[in-house]
């Protein structure tokens, strides 16, 4: 089974979020609805990045990796192709 690493983008505020799924789609419509707490906050949320795995574990590895970053300027450059995970 294929899992995703994915990045949303707040549409209503400069605001990132790095998830992980086998089903990216389905949880962007959970983060726009039914998510509470930090995605909750910033809605409506888009798909701006997506890289697909093909297990869980290298998904879960890749959005550790990113989250590790704690820079919004390293993750624009990998939603815009200058660095790759």
């Amino acid at each position: 089974m294929s899992y995703f690493v994915y990045i949303l983008k707040s549409q209503s505020a400069d605001k990132y979020y790095i998830g992980s799924s086998s089903d990216p789609e389905r949880r962007l419509k959970y983060h726009n609805n039914y998510e509470r707490g930090f995605t909750s906050r910033y809605r409506p949320w888009k798909i701006v990045y997506i890289k697909e795995y093909s297990s869980k574990t290298e998904a879960l590895s890749a959005e550790r990796k990113i989250k590790s970053w704690k820079s919004k300027k390293k993750v624009i450059k990998l939603i815009n192709g200058e660095i790759e995970i």
